[in-house]
Order: C-alpha cells, then structure tokens, then sequence
C-alpha cells in the first residue's frame, strides 16, 4: 500500500503540484484517481469498503502529505470525517446510499463543524436546527470547510431548540444552503477550502443521524481525522528533509558542497533524528490504534509533536537551501505554508497541549 501510494505522489502529484499550489487550484479528476486507487474510506469496513488496518491508512496519509498536505487533506476530509460520520453515526439507509459512492469518488463530502466563532470551543456552536413538522430547518454558518464547494453532501452539526447536538446530511442544491469558495490563502493552496452557509435550509428527518445528540459525535470523527495528521506531518517533513539533504550534496561553497560542512551535517542530523522519531510515534500509534488501545489524549500527543516536529524539519530545511527555499521550485516553502495551517486544524497545538495536560493531571484547564 505504501508503495502504491508513493508511486502515485511522484507519478502524478509531485510532477504538477507547484503549479497547483500557485494557482490555487485541486484538479477534480484528482479525487477519481484517489479513489480508484481504494483511498477513500480505505480504514472502515463493510458497505465494500476495504476494511484497511490503521497501521496502513496511517502509511497512506504519510505518502500522501509527503506530496502535500491539501491532497492528504481531500483523502482525510472524504473518509476520516464525512464518510466515517456516516459510517459511525448514521442510519442504515444513509450508509447504503452514501458509503458506496463515496469510497468511489461518486460521490464527494465535507464536514460542517468549525464556525467563525466557534474553533476550538465548538459547544458555542450558533448553527440551529428547528423542527418543522417532519422536517428540520438549518441555519448558520460553518468555516474553514475543506472540499465544501465541490461536495455533493455536507456533515453539518447543529444545536437543536433543547440544546442537543445533532448531525445532519446536507445536501447540494438544497434550497437556503450554499458553498463559497475561500480565497487568497496562503496555505493549503492546493486544497479546495469553503464557508457552508445555511439560510432555512429544509432538511428531512431521515437526513438526520438517528443516535447521536451530543458533542461525542463530532469529536470522534475529529480523533479520526487527527490520527491521520500524525501521520501525515511525517510526510511532509521526510519531503523537505529529502529536498535538504540532495541539495545540500550539490550546493558547492568556498569549493565543496555545503554537506561537507560540520553546521549543515548538524542541520541534515538534527531532521533526520525528527523525522523518524516521528514516524516511530506514528507507527506505536497505529499498532495501538489497532489493537483498540488508543485513547485521544494519546493522539492528541502524536499531533503535538509530530506536527510542531515537522515545522521544525521544513524550517530547518529552509535555511540549508537559502534563498532557494523560498522558490516553489522546491517543496520546502510549500510544505511550510501548509504546516501553519495543520498546526491549527483538527485542534490548535493549544488545545491539544490543554488535553494532555488534564490527562497527565486529572485537572480540566478548558474552564
């Protein structure tokens, strides 16, 4: 599966992925091609999906963001948040409408729970749902919303008039809901990022998920995801260290290549060190995660570090190709851009540090 998955990055991503990133711009044959190769969903079972190990999806990911983060990013979004709620959470007519045509690239989905003002702290939620005889009426505004504008079905969690949290299939083209492309980013240029906006959207009861009424819903789909980005981060510095240490063999200076040097040699140890203590952190935890041992806090640690590691790789990186590494000639600058902003979704370094901290002390430090 790595191998698969590393041939197709350097086959079909590395080659264009500058230019994606420039132009800010995902090809949409991009997620057929995903899905062809058996990517979306790969870790669930049942409804022909392939019923993955962890340990596998995890490698997956690592491959993936070592091409870039907005590539691993669709593959995350459409099978560790969207199609895992429905998969986790949903009726058994919603699975066998849904899971199949997803898992082939049919079908593309997004997850609506982060809302302008309401991040790390999505008890604040404001979207509302309103029961009108059968149906439910949705309003509010979700954000930072990957895949949204090119989705064909919307996870969007919503407080009810009695305070529960619900889950809802929202789908293009209904009446009220839209999807706006966010521009001028800076990061994740090559991912498709969006606003849901709702405005009395008529939703039927039989697009809400049956048996979830709490935040225990939406946050397990986030630990999905997040699990993934301890791998990922991984791939993404194994790509810049890899960039350093082939450039650093050629850049020639005062008559011999820069990797003659004791700094650089510091610099080349330093990330090699970083990047497999955090592919060994990846792997214990998908070994873990398998073994049906794995806890959040455990994966909240994996994200600390691996992803605040990675930084540090692409920083360090950065600085052996000079101004080199600014160009998108090379993949450090790009990795990096898009690192600020994995560092902050799926969960803030400082809300991941707040969990660990109440796991390590037994004390909540949120409130």
């Amino acid at each position: 599966i790595r191998d698969t998955v590393r041939r197709f990055v350097r086959e079909r991503v590395l080659p264009e992925i500058g230019d994606w990133f420039d132009q800010a711009i995902l090809p949409h044959e991009l997620a057929k091609e995903l899905a062809q190769l058996g990517l979306f969903g790969m870790h669930l079972d049942g409804y022909g999906l392939p019923g993955a190990s962890s340990v596998a999806y995890g490698l997956t990911c690592m491959e993936l963001e070592a091409g870039d983060s907005g590539v691993r990013s669709l593959v995350s979004v459409q099978g560790s948040l969207a199609m895992y709620a429905i998969w986790r959470w949903g009726s058994e007519e919603q699975k066998q409408r849904w899971l199949p045509p997803m898992h082939e690239g049919d079908a593309i989905g997004c997850f609506g729970l982060t809302e302008p003002d309401a991040g790390s702290d999505p008890g604040a939620m404001r979207t509302h749902a309103r029961r009108d005889g059968s149906d439910w009426i949705l309003n509010g505004t979700k954000m930072w919303i990957t895949n949204g504008s090119i989705s064909e079905v919307a996870v969007v969690w919503a407080r009810t008039d009695e305070g529960q949290i619900n889950g809802f299939l929202v789908e293009r083209g209904m009446r009220g809901f839209s999807a706006p492309e966010i521009k001028k980013k800076l990061s994740l240029r090559a991912s498709v990022t969006s606003e849901l906006v709702l405005d009395d959207v008529r939703v039927p009861e039989e697009s809400r998920f049956p048996e979830v009424s709490s935040l225990r819903g939406p946050l397990s789909c986030l630990n999905e995801a997040r699990y993934g980005i301890v791998w990922g981060s991984v791939g993404a510095a194994r790509a810049c260290f890899e960039a350093a240490l082939e450039y650093a063999k050629g850049r020639i200076v005062f008559e011999k290549p820069i990797s003659a040097y004791q700094l650089t040699q510091q610099k080349l140890a330093e990330m090699a060190l970083e990047v497999n203590r955090g592919a060994l952190v990846a792997l214990h935890l998908g070994r873990m995660k398998d073994a049906g041992k794995l806890r959040p806090e455990q994966v909240s640690l994996g994200k600390m570090g691996n992803v605040r590691g990675a930084l540090d790789v692409c920083r360090t990186a950065r600085s052996v190709l000079g101004g080199n590494g600014i160009t998108l000639e090379y993949p450090v600058i790009r990795h990096m851009n898009n690192l600020e902003s994995v560092l902050t979704y799926e969960g803030t370094h400082e809300v991941h540090t707040l969990v660990v901290g109440e796991a390590l002390t037994g004390r909540d430090a949120f409130r």
